[in-house]
């Protein structure tokens, strides 16, 4: 059975967020096309996860370029990348990853950086090879649903986004074939408009759903 990880970083919960309601959209139209696909809901903001302090990055050094086993860190060091390693080992069972968060100061909010954090294992999720980095999570899809308060798309501001292009960027990095962006945005300078923004990112989001629902394109 294929599966779908669908992770949102909004602490304001599904009555409040535009965006959680834009995406539970998505969730829905994609479950009628693909009611085969088991999905799992992971919100960052009550997820215990690992993060990047001086015992994870020590632990990470000690083990990738100094040739520690895991048996000589610290029982603290090993806790923390143990943990680590869980989470990448849970994400690279999904073939499907949808993530859900607004833009907040330019960027995504720290909570979904800190998650992406976690991916990053070689071997696991990407490995060195001599010709550089590769990316090991091939015939996997993802897609963004993102929320903005300003208007950034085709305006001199769009430069100055940085959520959703780090977000892209990281998982591509790590193999997964990334589709266009939901976007929905303009919420804070059209608030007359805010019911209309909604219902047609919903929209947007629902034909995204159909298309991410016809499978998994195999990568050569």
């Amino acid at each position: 059975m294929e599966k779908l990880l669908y992770v949102t970083a909004n602490p304001k919960g599904l009555e409040k967020s535009k965006g959680l309601q834009i995406g539970e959209a998505f969730l829905e139209a994609f479950q009628q096309e693909r009611p085969d696909v088991e999905i799992m809901k992971m919100d960052l903001f009550t997820l215990d996860f690992a993060q990047m302090d001086a015992d994870l990055v020590s632990a990470r050094g000690k083990l990738a370029g100094y040739g520690y086993t895991l048996d000589q860190l610290t029982d603290t060091e090993r806790a923390k990348i143990l943990k680590m390693h869980a989470l990448a080992d849970e994400f690279v069972t999904y073939d499907y990853y949808v993530f859900v968060s607004p833009m907040w100061n330019l960027n995504s909010p720290a909570v979904l950086k800190a998650f992406l954090d976690n991916l990053f294992v070689s071997g696991k999720t990407f490995a060195h090879t001599s010709n550089g980095p590769k990316g090991l999570l091939s015939n996997k899809k993802a897609i963004h649903i993102q929320t903005r308060g300003g208007q950034y798309t085709g305006t001199p501001l769009q430069e100055m986004e940085s959520g959703d292009r780090y977000l892209k960027i990281a998982l591509r990095f790590l193999g997964i074939e990334v589709m266009d962006t939901v976007i929905a945005e303009g919420f804070d300078l059209f608030p007359q408009k805010v019911p209309e923004i909604i219902e047609k990112a919903k929209d947007n989001a629902r034909l995204a759903a159909k298309e991410l629902a016809k499978g998994i394109a195999v990568q050569v």
